[in-house]
């Protein structure tokens, strides 16, 4: 088999003229049946690299994933491309299994999707014995190592593969790995001289933005106005926080659903379901709304807490804009994320060594230094995965607004003498109340209303304090002494800046008024060299789709992608040839909904022609 092959099979079940960097290697390398491990991004086409091979070579690819709502999307797609695909898995009845079984034995199979149960279990190994397999294909591999952020017994036993099967190429998959278990994969596996790939973790369509805590609710009202119609995903970290936003979201006028591990399981079955099939736009949840969505016209997804780590950051970003069009994402930030997240890593009775404790730990702290960052995200994101990027994005929120800073100095000052008075022993919640001269009856039973900076700062806000204190953490002015209940302590910079006169340089905070003026005016950043628009014609395609998906009962991004609509609105194209030359519209696809589409196209430039305002694109 060669790579001509598998490029002919790219475009008539996808739609696609051309591989993506990175993706014909690995299909090579899986031809010259070589054990694989693939390190690329969500929405990076990991999915490709094993199915274009599972399509051109002989017999029936084992797919290991994870979730059942995973496997149902992925098979659905297939056989939307005109691929045979099934899965096994619990949802499936007693005859229905016998039915797949069969179907892979017969040959008449190309994918077949399973659950780590089942590939683990006894009862599978006759099938794997007797069918003729020509992959197997384990994705969310970093399930594998206990190094990893989602680790889960059943991949550990896949070990099993190589030994049984030692002349079947394995190819692992994963989004989120460190090195150290990418290591671990390739051990637990028993990988015969394994080829890896590391694709560039560069999502350019995905714009970065951090912001502080404060008014979060708000922000989100008001950012989900500035971006009606879109499905997005706000993750939070409690259970009971998912529940309350999506309240006050509905309560102001947001169609919104909750998500999490301990809803009865057909609540959790109807909202997923629900968010995928468009009927709920938005859902708030908990990290257990993961690696089941594939959906790709995710357009935005926001973290309400700070996340435990740099990889679970990424992967669950990594949910928007699979399609490649422009997606955003929003962190919000704040102290008490990170002590509440510490207490949650040291007090687990089910964390591990010390060992484990300790990296989760540095790897909060990584998380935590990317928040408080003044320089382009992108390049702390892609620098933690082993990626380096020379000049600045100009997709984040520090590229595309510079930080404005001023001289700090007397506020670092009031700060850091209040500490000093208050002989390092009291927390970020304290000190503020002490600046702003508070009348809680703690301060004065403390004695704390009688120093010298008992209500220096009550020009501030309580939101303007917790800014400035980030800031002076940042710069290593004071430290929080996480094991004394997270106490301020100075640092020896601070010392200079109360006995020496050394400046500080503080970041003006940005206000909501002012946030909004600035993105009125700010220009969109082009992310792909195809012309894509989003207009009316755009409108009436999405609408034609959530038609076709109605009537056939699966998702409108398994009809055609944001991004596929976004190119038919922009080339507008009215005959079979030209139609296949957008991407994502294959031989399949053209022949079920080709002439649908052309006629909504047809029917709009008629319209504007009529109107005197069309022009006919070629």
């Amino acid at each position: 088999m060669n790579i001509e092959s598998a490029k002919l099979a790219l475009k008539k079940y996808f739609g696609y003229d051309k591989f993506r960097p990175m993706q014909g290697e690995i299909v090579q390398a899986v031809y010259d049946k070589k054990d694989v491990l693939v390190l690329m991004p969500t929405g990076g086409g990991k999915s490709m690299c094993f199915q274009i091979p599972a399509i051109t070579l002989e017999g029936v690819c084992i797919v290991l994933s994870p979730l059942i709502s995973l496997m149902k999307d992925q098979v659905e797609s297939l056989k939307a491309n005109g691929i045979s695909a099934a899965f096994l898995n619990s949802s499936l009845s007693p005859s229905e299994q016998n039915e797949v079984e069969n179907a892979a034995l017969n040959g008449s199979l190309k994918l077949l999707y399973v659950s780590p149960e089942k590939m683990v279990s006894q009862s599978f190994l006759p099938i794997l014995h007797q069918a003729k397999i020509s992959l197997f294909a384990i994705d969310e591999a970093h399930c594998i190592s206990s190094w990893g952020h989602d680790f889960r017994p059943e991949y550990a036993q896949l070990g099993f593969l190589k030994k049984q099967f030692p002349q079947i190429p394995i190819i692992a998959l994963t989004a989120t790995a460190d090195k150290i278990t990418r290591r671990d994969i390739l051990a637990q596996m028993n990988m015969q001289t394994p080829e890896v790939f590391v694709a560039s973790f560069d999502r350019p369509n995905l714009s970065l933005e951090v912001r502080p805590g404060q008014k979060r609710i708000e922000q989100i009202v008001d950012f989900i106005k500035q971006h009606p119609g879109q499905s997005g995903i706000v993750y939070c970290l409690s259970r009971k926080s998912t529940e309350e936003l999506a309240a006050k979201l509905n309560m102001k006028g947001i169609h919104a659903a909750h998500y999490h591990a301990r809803m009865p399981a057909q609540q959790r079955a109807k909202t997923q379901e629900e968010f995928i099939n468009d009927n709920i736009p938005i859902v708030c949840a908990t990290i257990a709304f993961g690696m089941g969505i594939d959906k790709s016209n995710v357009r935005w997804v926001i973290h309400y807490n700070l996340p435990k780590n740099m990889e679970s950051y990424y992967q669950e970003i990594g949910r928007a804009g699979r399609d490649g069009a422009n997606a955003k994402t929003m962190l919000f930030y704040s102290f008490r994320d990170v002590t509440v997240l510490k207490d949650i890593l040291t007090g687990d009775e089910n964390a591990g060594s010390r060992e484990h404790v300790d990296l989760k730990l540095a790897k909060l702290d990584r998380i935590k230094q990317y928040a408080e960052s003044l320089i382009c995200r992108r390049k702390i994101l892609l620098s933690y995965f082993g990626e380096h990027q020379q000049g600045n994005c100009g997709n984040c929120d520090v590229c595309l607004d510079p930080p404005k800073v001023f001289d700090g100095t007397t506020i670092a000052q009031k700060a850091l003498s209040a500490i000093y008075r208050l002989r390092e022993q009291v927390a970020t919640g304290m000190l503020i109340d002490v600046l702003r001269g508070s009348n809680r009856r703690e301060i004065y039973e403390r004695g704390y209303n009688n120093i010298k900076t008992y209500g220096a700062g009550g020009e501030y806000s309580t939101y303007d304090w917790q800014y400035f204190i980030q800031q002076l953490l940042n710069l290593g002015l004071i430290e929080i002494a996480y094991d004394q209940k997270s106490i301020l302590k100075l640092t020896a910079v601070a010392h200079d800046v109360l006995f020496k006169g050394t400046t500080v340089k503080l970041v003006r905070m940005v206000s909501l008024k002012e946030r909004r003026a600035a993105q009125k005016v700010k220009a969109k950043k082009p992310v792909s060299k195809r012309q894509r628009v989003r207009d009316e014609l755009f409108e009436r395609l999405r609408q034609l789709r959530r038609e076709q998906a109605r009537e056939r009962g699966v998702p409108p991004y398994i009809i055609f992608s944001d991004a596929t609509l976004e190119e038919m609105a922009a080339m507008r194209p009215t005959t079979a040839e030209k139609m296949m030359r957008v991407s994502g519209v294959g031989e399949k696809k053209l022949q079920l909904y080709g002439q649908l589409f052309m006629g909504c196209i047809q029917s709009f430039l008629r319209e504007k022609s009529g109107e005197g305002i069309g022009i006919l694109k070629e």
